[in-house]
């Protein structure tokens, strides 16, 4: 295959024979080179006769001690070494519950305790992307605080969510009607997140509703 131009790598996945002889124990399934034979002298057969496949691994792995979550991050890291890493999408969306939560939202911010500008006559027609209504929701120190502390929250998961290699992200921010508080702290969220050097996009849902 090597000689037709294919790049693989060879995995060759292994474990110790006392480790082996639990693991059928457990499953109750036969060797099959155990016929008439013990399953201790099946296993020493497959063991040989994998002896060249495995002079030829580019990676060996003892699973003796691995359970699945740690055998699929090990697999996980030897496939991506000649590749690029792949970024996290985190998606933020503004939205309204009087529409109706967002489907597949991982994460969902309710903001209707922050002052609405529906109730101001002069904001009411506006929306969360003209600066008085940004003003007018942020210009308090109840919105600063939470703010900055769901923003430190947003920091630190991130990375977790990362590390979990999860591929996307989508946090929602609702308010009422999805106009105004929500369009103003989703753009919040999302300059913050985009400082970071993060991979993110932003949608308001319900702002022309």
């Amino acid at each position: 295959i090597r000689q037709k131009g294919y790049n693989f790598k060879i995995l060759f996945l292994e474990a110790d024979e006392k480790i082996l002889l639990q693991r059928y124990s457990q499953t109750r399934r036969q060797h099959p080179l155990s016929h008439n034979k013990s399953l201790l002298d099946g296993i020493k057969a497959e063991k040989e006769q994998l002896k060249g496949l495995r002079e030829k691994a580019d990676r060996v792995i003892n699973t003796s001690y691995c359970n699945v979550h740690e055998l699929k991050s090990i697999i996980f890291n030897i496939a991506q070494e000649s590749r690029k890493p792949v970024q996290m999408r985190i998606s933020i969306q503004s939205f309204g519950f009087k529409y109706g939560v967002p489907h597949g939202a991982d994460l969902i911010m309710d903001v209707r305790f922050l002052e609405n500008p529906f109730f101001i006559p002069e904001l009411k027609d506006l929306d969360g992307e003209d600066e008085e209504v940004k003003d007018f929701v942020l210009n308090n120190d109840k919105a600063r605080v939470f703010l900055q502390k769901y923003l430190d929250l947003l920091e630190y998961l991130i990375p977790l969510y990362e590390k979990e290699r999860k591929a996307y992200l989508t946090i929602a921010v609702g308010c009422t009607g999805g106009r105004h508080r929500s369009v103003v702290i989703a753009q919040c969220i999302y300059e913050s997140i985009d400082k970071l050097g993060k991979q993110v996009g932003i949608t308001h849902r319900d702002i022309r509703l």
